[in-house]
């Protein structure tokens, strides 16, 4: 596959996932399951649940719920989302500085998530992240419309969907392990770059810029 990145580009376009990669969404989920389980009298192993973020909400709801209610407790769950899951949920190390490094090298920095577009933008908000654009509710290789539409040359996330939807938009795929996959795994899927987490990024990145703009 040919990927966008080897192409000359002066003012790049990165790509990040929101969970796991820029915030650690795991508290605040953890939270919010518990909460859901109260109010609905229903069993939901939470500690689980966050061994497993990455793919859509309704994946997980469909554990815990028979499928004719899975829309319904998406939608209550997402009602309670910001007034329990926001202010918990800290920035990843690294997340700002990564971010930063986009705009230093006169580039734009966007989000590319599945999660639910408005509670994306109030995490980022919340941290003062401050990317670019949000673009939520995309899932694997569906991200690859966001990146292309935003003329992405690198896509950042911690899962193996993240590295399908890098691929499938002929993106560098940066993958960081600070998610549910581990480096091998994300070695195996294809990503080109996997580092440990996001502090290792702006040092990958200034490595990076001379030959995307050679």
């Amino acid at each position: 596959m040919t990927h966008m990145a080897s192409a000359p580009i002066s003012a790049p376009t990165v790509g990040f996932d929101l969970d796991m990669t820029l915030i650690d969404s795991r508290p605040g989920i953890h939270a919010c399951y518990v909460a859901l389980a109260e109010r609905t009298g229903t069993y939901i192993d939470a500690d689980l649940a966050v061994t497993r973020l990455g793919p859509p909400l309704v994946e997980e709801i469909a554990h815990w719920f028979p499928a004719e209610r899975v829309a319904e407790m998406a939608e209550l769950y997402r009602s309670m989302y910001p007034a329990i899951a926001i202010a918990a949920t800290p920035a990843m190390d690294g997340a700002r500085e990564a971010v930063a490094a986009v705009r230093a090298a006169g580039g734009r920095a966007i989000v590319v998530t599945a999660k639910y577009e408005p509670s994306a933008k109030l995490h980022v908000e919340h941290l003062g992240l401050d990317p670019d654009a949000v673009i939520g509710d995309l899932w694997a290789e569906q991200k690859a419309v966001a990146l292309r539409e935003h003329g992405a040359s690198v896509y950042v996330g911690d899962h193996l969907g993240d590295v399908r939807g890098a691929r499938t938009a002929e993106a560098l795929s940066v993958a960081v392990a600070t998610g549910p996959c581990s480096v091998a795994e994300l070695t195996e899927a294809g990503a080109d770059v996997v580092l440990a987490d996001l502090t290792e990024f702006p040092a990958w990145f200034a490595g990076y810029l001379p030959a995307a703009r050679a």
